[in-house]
């Protein structure tokens, strides 16, 4: 049996039921019970705006329960886009400051990624001015021993060769990438994005978008998989809703696709 790829949750997706009080999933604190158990979902990508006025001891709460569930918090998503390429020493050491609250956050809830988006046009001069910032970031969060994930963004990191040639630039082993099944579809080539981005990934968005009859729109899940598997990826696929109806129904529907298509046996 070859490695597989596990199936997480990317906690947006459920951000509906939260906001409504569902009695299927009511809270962030029930978020880990429900993945496990209503998904079938082994891992947390948690964005840090359902974190917002949550104290140390809710952090330290949420990491127990995803650890009882058998869903561990595994990337600390921040949604606010931040201006590594910075100029004013100000907002430079706005930039550095969150980064370590980050830091401290994801150690809190054991997570061994933070995930960021990247303020930056893409000229040359804000490309060498990101990747400086994103090595003092690195540093400034190097006692945690966790890695920083690029997200794609408007500007420089929506090209995937971009992307990669700033995670190159920046260097080590603590950068990598959080591609998703939908900016690799806005692309244009859906299967090149990812095959191009995986490799420096340690986890992928499943963009889940909706179903015409039994098929996924508007982009196959399973081609998005062998994409990803062709250049080798193992890591984990964290299943996030970008429809406009319920999400559990169509992410149990997607669930099931992905599941069949990340099987793998030595032939």
């Amino acid at each position: 049996m070859q490695a597989q790829i596990v199936l997480t949750l990317s906690v947006g997706a459920v951000r509906p039921l939260i906001a409504a009080q569902d009695p299927r999933c009511p809270t962030i604190f029930d978020v880990p019970r429900f993945a496990a158990n209503e998904l079938g979902l082994r891992g947390l990508n948690v964005p840090t705006g359902l974190l917002a006025g949550k104290s140390i001891n809710d952090l330290d709460r949420l990491r127990d329960l995803a650890d009882k569930a058998g869903s561990p918090c595994l990337v600390l998503v921040e949604e606010q886009p931040l201006a590594f390429a910075a100029e004013k020493p100000d907002v430079k050491a706005a930039v550095e400051e969150r980064m370590r609250r980050l830091a401290a956050a994801a150690n809190r809830l054991g997570c061994r990624d933070i995930a960021v988006r990247c303020v930056s046009t893409t000229s040359d001069a804000d490309f060498e001015r990101t990747a400086s910032g994103l090595k003092t970031a690195l540093h400034e969060i190097d006692r945690y021993d966790l890695n920083v994930l690029i997200v794609p963004h408007d500007g420089l990191t929506t090209d995937p060769s971009k992307l990669t040639d700033l995670i190159k630039k920046v260097g080590g082993f603590r950068i990598g990438s959080l591609p998703s099944f939908g900016h690799a579809h806005a692309s244009g080539d859906i299967e090149k994005t990812l095959r191009k981005l995986a490799p420096y990934a340690e986890s992928i968005d499943a963009t889940v978008v909706g179903f015409k009859g039994e098929t996924h729109q508007p982009f196959d899940l399973k081609i998005c998989v062998d994409s990803v598997r062709a250049v080798g990826y193992v890591n984990t696929l964290a299943l996030d809703y970008a429809g406009k109806g319920d999400p559990i129904e169509d992410l149990k529907r997607a669930r099931g696709i992905l599941d069949a298509a990340v099987q793998t046996e030595d032939e």
